[in-house]
């Protein structure tokens, strides 16, 4: 008899099977995670099919099975943890890691990770998963140099994959997060290149094109991407959140309204763990622009939201429940989960002390028209807000929330600071549009009427019957009698 074969997955790595067919269905479906596409679970399904007694197969539909929240995660990783004792000691610290990151213990998952990646760096799915503890706030314990380590930890990497496309992808996403925009483009065009479908690369592009105010292009590029993308992922939620807010920032409600019907309203997608965040800050968006109710169904996203006023989650979570719950008048809920919030601060959580809480309580603020208190909560926070996770464009909802409870509480001097920091990054027109309500609240009419009008001509395109457009004519009516 021959020496057995050992099986590899796409980078090189042994993987613990005898069967071809199941190393194939295991190898296909990590490409499909690591681009976030359709199918990747049915891949895994397969492998396992193929070989019961695959334990790398188990771990990873075990990840998929708690993206979609359908319970049987634990057992999934349960099996894999059971298996994985007659395997590589590279598996059984990959499995091992899956199961931390499965069951919440995101800073033991993390800090098991880094240290494998430095023996193994081109475990390609642990790279990934480094990534999502990190801007999941490692899954509640809040990483307080976060996106320097991320990057960092990229840096460590790279000489260990060349131009993959999954590698070109990941590392596009750490540069938009520190800034680096041009580099991060060029970057997600580079793995565009060598897998057209990963819709992690399209992600980061459209970052680029929101980070840099090109809200025209960026909507362009998303939209015309998004036409080919298999709805059935669970990741076309966030990636239709992502062009919805490209609507929004061209003042187009109902563009966004739809996309919300069609492809982020909780009834009508396949709700995952991360869902909840698109859903409660688009609306919580377009109550903030128009002053008013959102133009869409808001109860089913407050439902959405319900469990995290009893169980324990992450802070970038909790924070955008806040936000359903106070969107939609639910008092009860929104004070459970303070309650909540406080009985951990008590405890000695530093996270919730020093960010969670005060995040909360700044958003029930708010809802309540306490805007000075708004300020007093939310403003504290916004130089750390990293830790609680996400990326910028995410966070960036928190910080507009601060900017109009700035208006709204006659604080000019710190909203104007807050606008002129914001626009000299990046063009705005609603940022313009906050500024010229800003000089107008002070008096300085002429000012305002240069801006308004530049805002009506950049908003030539806009719902004329809005709210907020409303708002811009009567601003400039008000202006144009001064």
């Amino acid at each position: 008899m021959g020496t057995p074969i050992t099986l590899r997955d796409r980078y090189g790595l042994a993987l613990t099977t005898c069967a071809v067919m199941a190393a194939e269905h295991y190898v296909e479906g990590i490409d499909l995670l690591l681009e976030q596409c359709y199918g990747a679970e049915e891949r895994f399904l397969e492998a396992v099919e193929a070989d019961p007694d695959f334990a790398l197969a188990h771990a990873a539909l075990g990840l998929m099975q708690m993206v979609r929240e359908n319970g049987d995660d634990k057992v999934s990783v349960a099996r894999a943890l059971e298996l994985a004792r007659k395997t590589t000691l590279r598996e059984q610290r990959h499995v091992e890691a899956v199961s931390l990151f499965i069951h919440g213990q995101g800073t033991r998952a993390l800090a098991l990770i880094l240290g494998h990646l430095a023996e193994f760096p081109r475990d390609a799915l642990l790279m990934r998963l480094a990534n999502r503890l990190y801007t999941l706030g490692c899954s509640g314990a809040g990483v307080k140099n976060y996106p320097e380590e991320l990057y960092g930890m990229m840096r460590r990497l790279e000489p260990s994959y060349g131009d993959d496309w999954v590698f070109l992808g990941q590392d596009a996403f750490a540069h938009h997060e520190m800034g680096f925009l041009d580099a991060s483009l060029s970057l997600a065009e580079r793995s565009l290149a060598g897998r057209p479908t990963s819709a992690h690369a399209a992600h980061s592009v459209a970052h680029v094109y929101f980070e840099k105010g090109n809200v025209a292009d960026g909507s362009a590029f998303l939209g015309a991407w998004l036409q080919g993308f298999d709805r059935r992922a669970p990741f076309n939620v966030h990636l239709s959140w992502h062009q919805a807010l490209f609507e929004l920032a061209q003042g187009r409600y109902t563009h966004a309204v739809a996309l919300y019907e069609e492809a982020i309203r909780p009834s009508v997608i396949q709700k995952s763990a991360t869902s909840l965040a698109d859903s409660a800050s688009l609306m919580w968006r377009m109550n903030l622009y128009s002053h008013g109710k959102p133009p869409c169904p808001v109860a089913e996203i407050r439902d959405q939201a319900a469990p995290a006023a009893e169980s324990k989650g992450p802070a970038f979570r909790d924070a955008h429940a806040a936000l359903a719950f106070a969107a939609t008048g639910d008092g009860e809920c929104l004070e459970r989960l303070r309650s909540r919030l406080e009985d951990l601060a008590d405890q000695g959580e530093a996270l919730v002390q020093e960010m969670t809480l005060p995040l909360v309580n700044g958003i029930a603020a708010f809802a309540t028209e306490a805007y000075d208190e708004a300020v007093k909560c939310l403003a504290p926070v916004m130089p750390q807000l990293a830790r609680v996770g996400g990326s910028h464009a995410q966070r960036e909802v928190f910080e507009d929330t601060l900017l109009e409870a700035y208006l709204r509480a006659g604080q000019h001097e710190q909203a104007e600071d807050m606008l002129q920091e914001r626009l000299h990054r990046r063009s705005s027109v609603r940022d313009s549009f906050w500024l010229a309500r800003l000089k107008a609240d002070a008096g300085a009419f002429a000012g305002a009427r240069d801006l308004l009008q530049q805002v009506a001509q950049n908003w030539q395109h806009a719902d004329s019957e809005s709210p907020e457009m409303d708002a811009l004519h009567s601003l400039m009516v008000t202006t144009t009698d001064h």
